[in-house]
């Protein structure tokens, strides 16, 4: 579900051909003082710190700091680097990767970090005992069929061949395996942390990043803590953190006002908006960014009446897109699609489901439901969600749909959708699809997949086609940058037979990203809202 935002429109370009956008110019205006701590807020706790399982905007950059993966992306762009790896090569025909680790890498319990943690870790994260939502990813890793599908409990394609040398072999080439390696659920951990926790790693975590988890009140803060023995130097550029909860982004803005919070993680709600946006006092307060994004309300493709093609297209043409982006002040654009208009295959001729009630009702007659039915529609219950979700609601009671709106928590909402029969439908809004990094693939492997059709997953529609799926696996084998734009049209072609013929989402809107921040931090935007950590917390610093 993570996290790719990005600033210039020149960029489109570049993601259209696959290119690695160009790292971050250091911040001239200012330096980091290499010290202190800072006060981040949310409404909602946080669901857990494990990077198997954590797959949400608020933990995402939290994990992503406290744990390390083979490689990682340079701060504020999407360009690959080693990191648990001081380097890697891959065989001429792309399917062979080999591996050599650094050697003063170690776990926050003092233990050295091997290549036998890094089969383990990838091992776990694919396990469908874990249920981790990123599983799909390694699809390409030989043996991860098998795995997955329970006949196997190893991983034949990662072999170890010294405490410092993995070799990961695939069975065909993949455009964005490298990709897949720097998330979360790539990330190293030590096997003997993960059984002595004895399932609740998620609140015990034990890494190789540039934080430790110091302290977690349920309900109340985390307290993260500079890593002193983390190997990158000269990171992070503070020496801490605490995370506040049940913190209402109306408050925590007053508090960041006052000085009293650094970052408001929910961001500005709309009601608010406008006046910081026009106000001297909040300049270089605001962090005001595009992004891959879309958000979107999920049909249940295994629950009935959503089972029928017909009545999920009659429900895309119920809602009217325009008066949601009206809601949050304008800082969005309808949606016509899956995929986002700056990412590579975005189909700019296809216009989706026009709002048109009367064609809803006809749809609706033909599916043998002219008078409607009963549904329920779960939502985050941080502003302005709830309210797009009445909006939602609305809409659709005008063509006979009455819609009970279960507004919870974000952890709760991620739990609702991840079990098969439990919600029929999920507005995203607050949880909307970020790309997790600049590729159409991203918006299919974990969410729309039928290895992401899983408990624990991130495909609360539940789709499955079968006959997509072999033509998802030829278009991410697909080399780039030399096939880019054979495979940004394999990957159109997809979405739109998907959303056109099966209609397993109403594509509601793509966001902008906005983030309120204290004048006293420094830096770029680009690391308060960066393309994979949402947050960079080794990056943020007070300045001097």
């Amino acid at each position: 579900m993570t996290k790719t935002f990005l600033r210039r429109a020149a960029l489109a370009a570049l993601l259209a051909t696959s290119s690695l956008v160009p790292a971050i110019a250091a911040h001239a205006a200012d330096e980091p003082s290499n010290s202190g701590t800072i006060t981040v807020t949310y409404k909602d706790d946080i669901a857990t710190l494990d990077p198997a399982i954590g797959y949400d905007w608020q933990n995402w950059s939290m994990i992503n700091a406290m744990f390390s993966r083979l490689v990682d992306y340079t701060p504020g762009t999407t360009e690959l680097k080693p990191s648990l790896a001081e380097s890697y090569d891959a065989s001429p025909d792309g399917k062979t990767y080999t591996f050599k680790l650094r050697t003063d890498a170690k776990f926050t319990n003092g233990r050295a970090v091997t290549a036998a943690d890094v089969k383990y870790s990838i091992e776990r994260a694919v396990n469908p005992k874990t249920q981790s939502p990123g599983a799909g990813f390694f699809h390409s890793i030989v043996g991860a069929d098998a795995m997955t599908a329970g006949t196997a409990q190893a991983l034949d394609g990662i072999k170890v061949i010294d405490d410092h040398t993995v070799q990961i072999s695939l069975v065909q080439p993949d455009a964005t395996f490298l990709n897949v390696l720097a998330l979360n659920f790539a990330s190293a951990v030590p096997k003997e942390a993960v059984e002595a926790a004895g399932g609740d790693f998620g609140k015990k975590p034990v890494g190789s990043g540039a934080f430790i988890l110091k302290e977690w009140t349920v309900g109340q803060r985390l307290v993260f803590a500079k890593n002193p023995d983390y190997f990158i130097k000269d990171r992070p550029h503070i020496d801490g953190y605490t995370v506040e909860i049940g913190q209402e982004p109306l408050v925590a803005l007053l508090r960041l006002q006052k000085g009293e919070v650094d970052i408001a993680g929910d961001g500005i709600p709309p009601a608010k908006f406008l006046e910081m946006k026009k106000s001297p006092e909040f300049e270089g307060m605001i962090v005001d960014r595009q992004q891959l994004e879309t958000s979107y309300v999920t049909l249940n493709t295994q629950v009935a009446p959503f089972d029928n093609a017909k009545v999920r297209q009659a429900v895309n043409m119920a809602i009217n897109k325009d008066r949601i982006v009206r809601i949050i002040n304008g800082r969005a654009t309808p949606a016509s699609q899956v995929l986002p208009p700056m990412m590579a295959g975005y189909d700019k001729d296809y216009k989706g489901y026009a709002y048109d009630v009367a064609k809803a009702k006809a749809l609706l007659a033909e599916a043998g439901l002219k008078d409607g039915f009963s549904t329920t529609l779960y939502t985050s219950n941080t502003d302005p969600q709830p309210r797009i979700a009445q909006a939602i609601q609305q809409d659709l009671a005008a063509i006979g749909v009455k819609v009970e709106l279960k507004a919870l928590a974000n952890p709760n909402v991620i739990a609702a959708g991840g079990t098969k029969g439990e919600a029929p439908m999920v507005w995203s809004g607050g949880l909307g699809w970020i790309a997790d990094f600049p590729d159409p693939s991203d918006f299919y492997g974990p969410i729309l997949s039928c290895g992401s059709a899983v408990a624990g997953g991130w495909n609360w529609s539940w789709y499955c086609n079968k006959e997509i799926e072999p033509r998802a696996q030829a278009a991410d084998a697909m080399p780039v940058p030399a096939k880019a734009a054979e495979r940004a049209e394999a990957w159109k072609n997809i979405f739109t037979e998907i959303q056109e013929k099966d209609a397993p989402w109403i594509p509601v809107f793509n966001e902008r990203r906005v983030v309120a921040k204290s004048k006293r931090m420094g830096g770029p935007d680009e690391i308060y809202i960066d393309p994979t950590r949402v947050i960079d917390y080794e990056a943020v610093y007070i300045k001097k």
